[in-house]
């Protein structure tokens, strides 16, 4: 951190302390004054950014029959989050964690609570998701498309009961702007999409309670600004919150103001959050969703109300979704590079894993889809934004055709052209290693590879599994052996400092060639501090013809260093190894398919699935998830002059396993000997 930095933080330390003498405890609530008064004397409080009054009839029929099955699974008291099914969503508890069972305090001063100790609050991430209240928000969608009013009575009485039991600073929910501002998104299309039920009015603006919350939470992010190391994906949501909640509810002194300054913090932070090419530059590409549906959301809230974001930020997020429909596989999927937690801004439709597709529908109706890109289906959450914006917005300058080099990110994807089929798409990753000085979500996965077959991982990033309270698997998940990549020396190429933190960042430069699109190189200096020192050049290129991916790996000077490649293959994938070739299979709708792999001879290779000492051989689809999958891993020394080289061939259905489905297709196998195979007693060669 910067002397700067460093001042400002304890700067605001002392103003956490100071303001403890504002917090609300639970229990005090009932009998506050009303502090709410009308932005203009005379003037009556009043919702005023409704939705027309056809909105809903724009509506599918299958989004809206989604909507309501999972509004009928709360309803009966079950939902989903982060892995853990919870059961108590008819009375939510809050403080608990279901995963860990504990709970923390009710009562404890927000700043005073290490959100990162699990032993005090269990598994923090759990908690919150519940207290961004997004599963009130889908039951107010579906009280709008049925008008079946059991689903307002619910939003209504758990509103009620989370803003009686967490007053102004009490209790863990406060702790994270983030969860401040997603909370006042979502509360403002609670109240739009239940304009019409007769009581919405004494649950809002004719609700003391509701009126205290609105102005605690925005007067804490006016208040606390995510600055520094930590003005990534952070600031970005608490000035999304705070001016989305400043238009929706303009019911306060400082309206005028803060939705002055959070829409001039909110398109600065947008900026220098992202790339000239559009790719967010924390190079995590689920927070590159996450931070366009923040720009977004607050952009319709905005001009809703009549104060619309400038023309420049509405290029800035039309560029960020250009470059979501060109990154995607032909399943809509995108690239899972670094940190994922599947977070959502604002819940209009039925959850799914796979958040982009519904990005990628709003953006097509907000912004317009261009010739290029993918098919994308509407849904509820594109039908009303653009209902309420009033229409599509014509934004110039957009690529005339599919972009596949995003040279300042670093990203390039590798894939075959649309006439043949099935799909080989492949994501290079040549970038830095992250942004700002802490990176926070970035891994050590400089050079890695990711490589599908019609969507199906086939060469995977395993993922990301878990932030907190696990710190042996958030290591693993982060690190260099658990990408498709080179470790020399038993270390990783950046050096991990904490959960969240790097103390040396891997410098990866892209090397330019006049060459054709379907091939690419890197190197990077993440070794540099090696004795001797040393650098890792990759080359990748696709012979679309014969199907074949080619990966050639070079280290320089490639003296001595104790090498190991890992290649992670996707969770639906069986693999046979013999010696240096594993035969890969998979099952898919289609039918499936089968590929050959084969591996540098120089090296020892082993097959591992599923292992915890040390951990290897795993995939995690969401956080809090992980299931095995094989991984392979190549064991040697480095040599001068030495070429790692790799060939996956895409083979269709011929190549025919004969103990595919049989528990010996993924044991570990007993290589032969090889050139560079390690010596017995050495440790790394577990």
């Amino acid at each position: 951190m910067s002397p700067g930095e460093v001042a400002w933080r304890v700067w605001e330390q002392a103003l956490r302390q100071a303001w403890s003498r504002r917090q609300v405890r639970p229990g005090r609530v009932d009998g506050l004054a009303a502090i709410a008064a009308p932005s203009r004397p005379g003037e009556e409080r009043r919702f005023a950014s409704v939705l027309p009054p056809d909105a809903a009839s724009g509506v599918p029929a299958e989004a809206s029959a989604a909507i309501v099955a999972a509004a009928n699974r709360i309803m009966n008291g079950e939902w989903e989050m982060l892995g853990v099914l919870r059961m108590d969503m008819k009375e939510p508890d809050w403080f608990l964690d279901q995963a860990t069972g504990r709970r923390s305090a009710p009562n404890a001063y927000a700043f005073g609570i290490d959100h990162r100790d699990e032993a005090t609050v269990g598994n923090i991430k759990c908690v919150w998701e519940l207290s961004r209240l997004q599963h009130l928000t889908l039951l107010a969608t579906a009280w709008y498309l049925t008008r079946d009013d059991t689903y307002a009575v619910r939003v209504d009485a758990q509103l009620r009961a989370w803003w009686r039991d967490n007053p102004f600073l009490s209790g863990v929910n406060w702790t994270s702007g983030i969860e401040v501002g997603l909370r006042l998104m979502n509360w403002a299309w609670i109240r739009r999409l239940l304009d019409e039920w007769p009581d919405v009015a004494s649950l809002f603006e004719g609700n003391d309670l509701a009126l205290h919350q609105l102005r605690w939470h925005q007067q804490y992010l006016a208040a606390f600004e995510s600055r520094g190391s930590s003005a990534n994906n952070h600031l970005i949501a608490e000035a999304a919150g705070l001016l989305a909640a400043s238009c929706a509810f303009p019911w306060f002194a400082e309206s005028d103001r803060w939705r002055r300054r959070s829409r001039s913090l909110l398109e600065k932070s947008l900026r220098d959050n992202t790339f000239p090419s559009g790719i967010n530059r924390e190079l995590a590409s689920d927070y590159h969703g996450f931070v366009f549906e923040l720009g977004v959301f607050a952009a319709v809230e905005a001009s809703a109300a009549g104060a619309p974001v400038s023309d420049d930020c509405q290029r800035l997020l039309c560029g960020m979704a250009d470059c979501m429909a060109a990154l995607v596989d032909t399943r809509l999927r995108p690239p899972r590079q670094g940190d994922s937690d599947e977070g959502r801004v604002v819940l209009l439709d039925a959850p799914e894993h796979n958040r982009w597709p519904a990005l990628l529908s709003l953006a097509a109706a907000l912004f317009g889809p261009l010739d290029w890109w993918p098919q994308v289906r509407p849904d509820a959450g594109s039908v009303l934004a653009v209902a309420l914006t009033g229409g599509e917005r014509a934004v110039a300058g957009r690529p005339a055709a599919r972009p596949s080099r995003f040279a300042d990110a670093g990203i390039a994807i590798i894939r075959t052209s649309p006439s043949s089929s099935p799909e080989i798409w492949c994501r290079c990753d040549g970038g830095p290693h992250g942004f700002l000085s802490i990176a926070a979500h970035a891994h050590a996965d400089a050079l890695s590879v990711e490589v599908r077959c019609d969507g199906v991982d086939i060469l995977a990033d395993p993922g990301t599994y878990c932030y907190h309270g696990e710190p042996e698997w958030r290591s693993y998940f982060r690190s260099t052996l658990g990408h498709n990549t080179v470790q020399l020396g038993g270390r990783d190429q950046s050096q991990q400092s904490g959960p969240f933190m790097w103390a040396r960042q891997a410098r990866t430069r892209q090397i330019p060639f006049s060459g054709p699109e379907t091939a690419w190189t890197a190197e990077h200096d993440g070794y540099a501090l090696l004795n001797p020192a040393a650098r890792h050049r990759r080359s990748v290129r696709l012979d679309q013809a014969g199907r074949t991916l080619e990966i050639t790996d070079v280290i320089d000077p490639g003296d001595g260093h104790d090498l190991r490649m890992a290649l992670h293959l996707g969770p639906d994938v069986t693999a046979g190894l013999a010696g240096d070739v594993a035969t890969l299979s998979w099952a898919a709708a289609d039918g499936g398919g089968s590929a050959r792999l084969e591996l540098p001879g120089v090296l020892d290779w082993s097959l591992h699935r599923g292992e915890t000492d040390p951990i290897l051989g795993w995939y995690s689809a969401g956080l809090g998830e992980r299931v095995p999958a094989v991984t392979l891993l190549g064991y040697g020394r480095c040599t001068p002059g030495a070429v790692l080289m790799t060939r996956l061939s895409f083979t269709g259905s011929e190549i025919s396993l004969d103990s595919a489905d049989s528990p010996k297709a993924v044991s570990l196998g007993a290589p032969g000997a090889r050139c560079g195979k390690a010596p017995e007693n050495d440790p790394e060669a577990r």
